[in-house]
């Protein structure tokens, strides 16, 4: 399988698992959370959205291959560690959880500079 193929399948399965989220957020989950966790876990659903998207339609860009696919490597896991870390916050309480966050929010600006910098239309 390609990486860009492979890489269109987790941005696929990213937006999935993110309206899945969503939804049992706001129903499952309504009841058990305080307000402030539920927002939390709402944003831990947006970013994962936004960016599996991208990551689904950007990496038919990068079929050259390269520093493309490192940007795209960078949004996965940005995926992973920033909407993760929410979604285990809210589910456990264990605020260490919380200091975590910011490195996939480190990972998301960098992907997306990565990305501005090495997309060509040749």
């Amino acid at each position: 399988m390609s990486q860009a193929l492979l890489l269109m399948r987790i941005g696929a399965l990213g937006a999935a698992i993110a309206v899945a989220a969503g939804a049992f957020g706001a129903h499952a989950l309504a009841d058990r959370l305080t307000p402030a966790r539920l927002d939390t876990w709402k944003v831990a659903s947006q970013y994962l959205l936004v960016h599996a998207v991208a990551i689904a339609v950007l990496s038919s860009a990068t079929r050259g291959g390269g520093s493309g696919f490192v940007a795209l490597w960078l949004l996965v896991a940005g995926c992973f560690i920033f909407s993760g870390s929410l979604y285990a916050l809210c589910l456990t309480d264990v605020r260490v959880l919380g200091a975590i966050t910011p490195i996939g929010g480190v990972c998301f600006i960098a992907g997306w500079i990565t990305l501005a910098a090495t997309l060509r239309w040749d």
